[in-house]
């Protein structure tokens, strides 16, 4: 699967929205990805979550771990094409990521961490970082769309369905066509 295919399911089921959005960073964008309306769709989420399984299943993951709320449904279904579990990180109060519920991961267990969409890569590094602290050897990380240029790096291998540049600007630098659109909340674009 290549990156112009992942890009073009987003675009097919408007999961890639163009206005005037404000990332969680604080800055300005032209364009928006919306990743949760993609995991509406099973035989999306199904071809998707099989090339990342397919990328990683020589490495022999025995366990596959999303940080929520993004990587809960791909841990699930990327586990299901590698055949084995898949089960979710979440944030605890102090802003780290931690596998809780009941969740085994012994030593040695080989981990694949999977996410949506990775910017900063935060939420995947502290995941990593959680499991490693249990024991885990991290084989890999796998994600549906890397947007961050580059500038998220892991020391592990790591794979990326597809990339997208995001154009963003800080709020005293936004071009004069992108600050004439009033700003959007991209939850409340229903199309």
């Amino acid at each position: 699967m290549s990156s112009p295919d992942v890009i073009s399911i987003f675009k097919e089921i408007n999961a890639l929205l163009e206005g005037h959005f404000i990332y969680a960073s604080g800055r300005h964008g032209n364009r928006f990805l919306q990743a949760s309306r993609v995991l509406q769709y099973p035989e999306h989420v199904s071809t998707l979550c099989k090339a990342i399984a397919d990328h990683f299943k020589d490495a022999g993951p025995e366990l596959v771990v999303g940080p929520a709320t993004g990587g809960i449904i791909l841990a699930y279904e990327t586990a299901r094409h590698i055949g084995c579990r898949g089960v979710f990180a979440e944030k605890e109060p102090d802003g780290t990521m931690a596998v809780k519920r009941g969740f085994a991961v012994q030593p040695g267990t080989k981990v694949l961490v999977v996410e949506d969409i990775i910017t900063t890569g935060g939420s995947v590094q502290k995941t990593i970082t959680h499991l490693r602290e249990r024991g885990a050897d991290i084989i890999g990380v796998g994600v549906l769309i890397d947007r961050s240029g580059g500038a998220a790096t892991f020391d592990c291998p790591f794979h990326a369905l597809g990339e997208i540049q995001l154009d963003s600007w800080a709020a005293d630098e936004v071009p004069a066509d992108l600050a004439a659109i009033p700003v959007m909340e991209p939850d409340d674009l229903v199309l």
